[in-house]
């Protein structure tokens, strides 16, 4: 993230400890670099996809504000990254996790996660899900 771009949000990195602010930066570079390989390996298998796409582009919406692209980018390197409490090889249970900690971030960040997001989520997934015959 750039000094500049963040301090036009509405709440910037000062906003956030220097603790929480690295962490932010580190999902976000977490998120950025693994979050399309890891949806196009399960989009077809988990029923919140469109969710979790919808997440990322308000997440890397500049007009999103600081705090809540910090949440979205938390809950998605949660999704991604391999340390999980229900790892996702357990089928029906293994993404349970995944989707109660997107599910509660979108909850508390609704007003955020706009349209658009969702239009554009359902477009990119339309690339990635295997066509119905």
């Amino acid at each position: 993230m750039t000094s500049s771009s963040a301090t036009s949000d509405a709440f910037g990195p000062g906003d956030l400890s220097p603790d929480a602010a690295a962490q932010a930066a580190r999902d976000e570079e977490a998120v950025r670099r693994n979050f399309w390989s890891k949806l196009k390996g399960t989009a077809s298998r988990i029923p919140f996809a469109e969710d979790a796409v919808a997440a990322y582009y308000a997440a890397f919406d500049r007009a999103t504000p600081f705090k809540v692209r910090a949440m979205l980018l938390a809950a998605l390197a949660y999704f991604i990254l391999p340390l999980d409490v229900a790892p996702d090889l357990f089928p029906l249970i293994g993404f349970t996790d995944d989707a109660a900690v997107l599910m509660a971030a979108l909850r508390l960040l609704s007003g955020h996660v706009k349209p658009e997001h969702y239009e554009a989520a359902r477009s990119a997934l339309e690339g990635i899900r295997p066509r119905k015959a």
